[in-house]
């Protein structure tokens, strides 16, 4: 049996209710206060009076607590007679709370009805404060990783960014992500222009547009200088330090502002680390960042700062690589470019806009100096010539200006030691500085220097070259009325140095015409002087009783000395002009094209043997003889004329032999300049000259020309070389050279006024009494040949000739005849 324990003394019931370690209140079913205790009287700083008939207890609870006694206890009491540990907050006599844990039972009367309440209030406050511990722990640990995720998501991009503004784009999302912030700023260092860049933030309306010098007062200027992170925490402490920062935050209402320094070096050491930009960041609240807190902005800056180290050595890395390229492919253009002028163009084509937005060459050469320049605006012209004019006079660069364009450099192109000319550029906006390119530009115009000096050296020797062999080839062509020569030679469009292509008429005696057309191996100048040596030895050598092959021969002999000569090709050709008989030779070259009058065009395939000094095959040359009738004409040319990559020879040959034949009845001057043009045009490979022989005097003289009033003065040229040559009188010369003119003038302008390809027939004999021509067209006249139109140019004919007929059976005809002096 379990027997009591009696305490020594007597237990006062009252006292015991009354010193409760807990309070005690009985209320009605209404909540009135009918008996509290001695404990609760106390905690809560009331009057036993003050409360028993006069409160109820909901008018004790705190404004949510007496909603929730009204929505959750009294509903919850009536159901189950019974609450438990509901909390709720008291109001003390003083207003203070004082926090509960509150039990009630609800007692009933024998009917069931409710009669009163018992309750029972435990002080709750140091649970309270242990719960709002438990609480705060757990937000601070809940926002601690929150912003560890956002760190980790920052750190994962940054990871990802390429380039610096990137970099800058991945910071400046992270204070709000993980601080909540309400707006953020990221400044980048521009080392180059020593100034800080506003290039990414979070407020809509875009970045700062204004560029912040580093050594300016400015907060932002101040963090770059000094690297340490600076929390303004209310606007007046703004005003005692950042007085600049204070008026902004006022005008975007900030409370806080956070600057932060992004460092690249290693994590918590400040000496030696290399601020590369700032990020600000600020809460329209005033806010106390914590320890933790600050521990991740610093955190973050350093992360920041490494991203922007990395993309700073990529954007080296590969800007080194991007000029490399540049240099490469701008030295190739260079050398597809031989001549000087062309050179500096392509120079400053290349370099506007990939390089810069302006840039000029300008060469010391000649009186006025060469200027090639592209791009624009161009800087003040006063300034740039003094800056010029001290580069070319001290050889050194000037990177920077201290006047109103400070970006515009001007470099010296030099070429062994000697200042050629100079390179002027203004970097675009945006990029960097020329000082900051000074490695890459000294790089760029020395080697454009000597590009441009090879050039112009180049063309120094080629125009050397061209004044020695065109002052070798023949100048001083015979002058027959037995014979007439038209010559024509023309460079190559792609290459500085000319060739050894070369012709020659000479009169070997008063009845022994001598024409040749070579082609020495190589070029330059070594070909040009081989050329005027073979020249000469082949007039020296040429005789009436040698013949073509003896002169081969010798000439083989004549190479045995000269070297650079071995290997030349000749055509050569003796024309008896007495009985018109023809000897000639090939030695490695082409075969001559001769046509005859009523001819077709053929290649002159006999008397070949190989090229001079070859020892190739039989050493005795062979020549052939040809007789020719008068009006005969034989071209002589080199290889330029027909020769093509991309064809057989065989296929030259033909449109050669056809183009010449289109052109047999065109007048002689022009011929062979004409033959050029259609055959190989203006850009071509390979020099090309050409030598036309036309021999004896044609009984009747037969031309066509285009539609082209400048084909005139060529017609003109030779029919008066025709007239002539039949010993017709100058007056009577003069007459019809003015007749035939204004006759092929009309016919063009009216007969094929809108047809340039239209042929004009001009037709001329002579008898011992008068001079015939005719001129056929066969367009379609707007007006007839009586009309008003050119009626001066009729009335001249019929004043200079005896007779003019039209005829307009098939197109129009004139007729025009003068009688010849002797005659009159």
């Amino acid at each position: 049996m379990t027997q009591e324990l009696r305490v020594p003394w007597d237990e006062d019931p009252g006292d015991l209710y009354e010193h409760a370690p807990c309070g005690y209140l009985t209320t009605l079913p209404d909540g009135t206060i009918v008996r509290v205790n001695e404990t609760f009287l106390a905690w809560t700083g009331y009057d036993r009076s003050a409360l028993v008939g006069r409160r109820r207890f909901r008018d004790l609870l705190s404004a949510g607590g007496k909603i929730y006694h009204e929505t959750h206890y009294a509903p919850l009491l009536t159901m189950q007679d019974d609450v438990h540990e509901v909390a709720f907050d008291v109001v003390c006599a003083d207003g203070k709370r004082l926090p509960t844990l509150v039990n009630s039972i609800l007692g009933r009367d024998p009917d069931g009805l409710p009669r009163l309440i018992r309750t029972t209030i435990l002080n709750a406050t140091e649970r309270r404060g242990y719960e709002q511990e438990l609480l705060a722990a757990r937000r601070a640990a809940e926002e601690s990783e929150l912003r560890v995720r956002a760190l980790q998501q920052v750190v994962a991009d940054l990871s990802a960014a390429p380039s610096a503004h990137e970099v800058a784009a991945a910071v400046v999302r992270a204070p709000a992500a993980a601080f909540d912030a309400a707006s953020a700023n990221v400044w980048l260092v521009d080392p180059d222009r020593d100034q800080l860049t506003a290039v990414a933030t979070t407020n809509p309306t875009g970045p700062a547009r204004d560029d912040i010098p580093r050594a300016s007062s400015r907060p932002i200027a101040e963090i770059a200088r000094h690297g340490e992170l600076r929390v303004v925490r209310t606007v007046e402490e703004a005003d005692r330090h950042f007085p600049e920062l204070a008026a902004t935050m006022r005008r975007t209402g900030f409370a806080t502002v956070v600057l932060l320094p992004l460092t690249a070096g290693f994590a918590g050491e400040e000496i030696g680390a290399e601020v590369l930009g700032v990020l600000s960041f600020g809460f329209t609240e005033v806010r106390r960042l914590s320890d933790a807190e600050l521990s991740v902005v610093r955190l973050l800056g350093h992360q920041a700062g490494q991203a922007l180290d990395r993309a700073r050595l990529y954007d080296d890395a590969r800007r080194r690589e991007t000029r490399a390229v540049f240099l490469a492919g701008t030295m190739r253009a260079l050398e597809e470019v031989p001549r000087l002028m062309p050179r500096a163009r392509t120079l400053v084509d290349r370099m506007v806009p990939e390089i810069a937005e302006w840039a000029a060459v300008r060469l010391q050469i000649g009186p006025a100096g060469l200027l090639a320049d592209a791009g624009g605006p161009a800087p003040d012209p006063e300034r740039l010539a003094e800056r010029v004019a001290l580069v070319v006079t001290n050889g050194k660069a000037e990177l920077t200006d201290s006047g109103p364009d400070p970006d515009c450099a001007v470099l010296p192109l030099t070429a062994g030691g000697k200042v050629l000319g100079t390179l002027a550029l203004r970097m675009a906006p945006g990029r960097r500085t020329a000082a900051a390119e000074a490695g890459f530009l000294h790089d760029l115009a020395d080697r454009a220097g000597l590009a441009l000096e090879n050039a112009r050296l180049y063309e120094q020797e080629r125009a050397i070259a061209r004044t020695l062999q065109r002052s070798l080839l023949a100048g001083d062509l015979p002058s027959d009325p037995r014979f007439a020569v038209e010559t024509h030679y023309q460079a190559a469009a792609h290459d500085l140095e000319v060739g050894g292509d070369w012709f020659d008429a000479f009169l070997i005696t008063q009845d022994k015409l001598a024409v040749v057309v070579g082609d020495v191996v190589g070029r330059g100048i070594d070909a040009a002087t081989t050329m005027g040596q073979l020249r000469s030895a082949i007039r020296a050598l040429a005789s009436a009783e040698a013949g073509p092959a003896r002169l081969l021969e010798r000439l083989d002999r004549f190479v045995d000395r000269v070297e650079s000569a071995r290997m030349a090709t000749v055509a050569y050709a003796e024309i008896d002009l007495s009985t018109n008989e023809m000897t000639y030779a090939c030695a490695g070259h082409l075969p001559p094209l001769l046509t005859q009058p009523g001819g077709s065009p053929r290649y002159l395939l006999e008397g070949r043997s190989g090229a001079l000094g070859s020892r190739a095959g039989k050493i005795a040359r062979v020549e052939h003889r040809i007789q020719l009738s008068p009006g005969s004409r034989l071209l002589l040319y080199t290889d330029g004329l027909i020769e093509r990559r991309n064809r057989r020879i065989d296929k030259g040959f033909e449109v050669l032999a056809r183009t010449y034949a289109g052109r047999r009845d065109s007048p002689l001057p022009g011929l062979t300049a004409g033959l050029a043009e259609s055959l190989v045009g203006r850009d071509h490979a390979d020099d090309v000259c050409l030598l036309c022989l036309s021999l004896g005097t044609e009984e009747r003289l037969e031309r066509s020309i285009g539609a082209d009033p400048m084909q005139i003065a060529l017609l003109r040229k030779d029919l008066r070389g025709w007239l002539v040559s039949h010993d017709i009188d100058e007056e009577s010369t003069q007459a019809v050279l003015l007749a035939c003119s204004e006759a092929v003038a009309n016919a063009i302008e009216h007969g094929y006024r809108n047809d340039p390809f239209g042929i004009v027939d001009v037709t001329a004999t002579v008898t011992a009494g008068a001079v015939e021509v005719e001129v056929t067209d066969r367009g379609n006249w707007k007006n007839t040949p009586g009309g008003s139109t050119r009626g001066r140019g009729l009335k001249l004919i019929h004043q200079v000739m005896d007779h003019v007929n039209f005829d307009r059976t098939e197109g129009t005809t004139v007729t025009m005849r003068r009688t010849r002096r002797e005659a009159r």
